[in-house]
């Protein structure tokens, strides 16, 4: 799919408006990210790879950073972000993260020379991205061949029980539409990265109302940055209609999180246009 032509759900403003206005509470919430983070760090165990640059593509607060700078010892980390406020806050925490080590980027334009970066990490940035080809074109163009790119995602399954909850109430888009894991893949291989693996675990967290969950939501940046949502004020009473229809069981309500990792490889892609060109003499070989 040609990025030119992609119509975009989500609205980037409000997105980073939202991050911005969250980034001195998102330490509050940010335990999903904490899973995912983690999860992505032990997938990254048993790989070998040398790496003197590494992106934080995404970083939020910066909390992947020490970890990184851990397991890529020497390597310059740059924590990367679409929000100020979240790169403010990484600056502040990080007294040794220097100030040309916290770039403020959109994604779909990375301020980064072709082949230049060595491992791009990323977590929990996907969902906040509706066009992956536009995406994994740019993470194609900086990363080195034989480059790492590892990320988490969220797959369609996710806060499904508040999009069910919503659906009894209006017509509104509330929750964002997460790609298919297999969607996924077929983005990374269009944009010329090689072997993508991906898995899917599941994560289940219980609210005891809705008062908790929204703060949490906020707190974490998560708030309805689509373009077709319902302007305005959503109402008392439609608001109470959602929270009876989701919390109608009484007690704690278990919501789920379907989380996507996975990891693949630089390929020495080169764009020509819109076109993706791999050198056919530079394509690995598999091994049996």
């Amino acid at each position: 799919m040609n990025a030119t032509n992609h119509i975009s759900e989500l609205r980037p403003r409000d997105i980073r408006r939202h991050f911005d206005q969250a980034a001195d509470r998102f330490h509050e919430a940010d335990f999903v990210h904490g899973v995912t983070r983690d999860g992505l760090l032990e997938r990254l165990r048993p790989m070998t790879i040398d790496a003197a640059t590494v992106i934080d593509l995404g970083s939020a607060t910066g909390t992947a950073i020490p970890e990184l700078q851990k397991r890529f010892r020497g390597a310059r980390v740059i924590a990367v972000d679409f929000s100020a406020e979240m790169l403010r806050v990484v600056r502040r925490k990080r007294s040794l993260l220097s100030r040309r080590y916290a770039v403020q980027a959109d994604a779909r334009s990375l301020p980064f020379a072709d082949t230049s970066i060595d491992v791009i990490f990323s977590n929990l940035m996907l969902p906040w991205i509706d066009d992956l080809d536009a995406v994994f074109a740019e993470i194609a163009r900086v990363l080195r061949k034989d480059g790492l790119f590892v990320f988490s995602a969220l797959g369609p399954d996710s806060l499904l029980e508040v999009r069910q909850a919503w659906q009894t109430v209006d017509a509104g888009e509330h929750v964002n539409r997460f790609p298919d894991m297999h969607d996924v893949g077929d983005a990374l291989v269009r944009a010329g990265l090689r072997d993508p693996v991906l898995d899917v675990d599941r994560l289940s967290i219980s609210y005891r109302d809705a008062g908790v969950l929204f703060r949490d939501l906020t707190a974490a940046g998560a708030r309805n940055s689509l373009r077709n949502r319902q302007r305005g004020l959503t109402g008392r009473r439609r608001f109470r209609r959602f929270t009876d229809t989701l919390f109608a069981a009484g007690g704690d309500r278990s919501l789920t999180l379907e989380l996507v990792y996975g990891h693949c490889w630089g390929s020495g892609v080169r764009r020509g246009g819109t076109e993706i060109a791999v050198d056919a003499g530079e394509i690995p070989l598999r091994r049996q």
